[in-house]
């Protein structure tokens, strides 16, 4: 099976996308499984709020930390990013398609929702999700030649391409 990824220049615009073609493709009919992100500006701190919402009637997830003013490390709450990682492996069964916010850097380290990835795979279900360009090269690594590159209206087509191919 294949990945399609998605890259966006503006900050929020990839995660917006995602969640986007998760509910056209569940308006569609498909079995949609996965975790889209909706970011919140907090005013008065340099950084927002990351959710992950996972799909088929799962949690929401807040992922980030507020570090304090001042923070130069990471505000990924790892543990509540391995809670949503739990809760959408839980729903692959019966899905037709894996939609994630994105492939990051704790996928690239072997964490994160990187085993899910592999799961779909094993399992024929096509995977979209995000791509930043700093964490293309790790994905490379990862998928090899599994991956295309997608917008957000050319997935239903690429998805009914792998489905005829199949």
């Amino acid at each position: 099976m294949r990945i399609g990824t998605l890259t966006l220049p503006d900050p929020g615009a990839t995660d917006a996308a995602l969640a986007r073609i998760a509910a056209r493709l569940a308006a569609r009919g498909l079995v949609v499984a996965g975790a889209v992100q909706a970011n919140t500006d907090r005013p008065g701190r340099g950084a927002c709020d990351m959710d992950l919402a996972v799909l088929r009637g799962g949690g929401r997830y807040r992922i980030s930390q507020a570090l304090g003013a001042g923070s130069e490390g990471c505000r990924l709450d790892a543990g509540a990013l391995e809670l949503a990682v739990a809760d959408v492996a839980g729903r692959l069964a019966g899905a037709d398609v894996l939609v994630l916010n994105k492939f990051g850097k704790h996928e690239g380290a072997g964490r994160g929702f990187r085993g899910v990835i592999a799961e779909a795979l094993e399992r024929g279900m096509p995977v979209v999700l995000g791509l930043h360009p700093k964490n293309a090269a790790a994905f490379r690594a990862f998928a090899g030649d599994l991956a295309d590159s997608v917008t957000e209206t050319s997935v239903p087509a690429w998805l009914a391409g792998l489905r005829a191919a199949a």
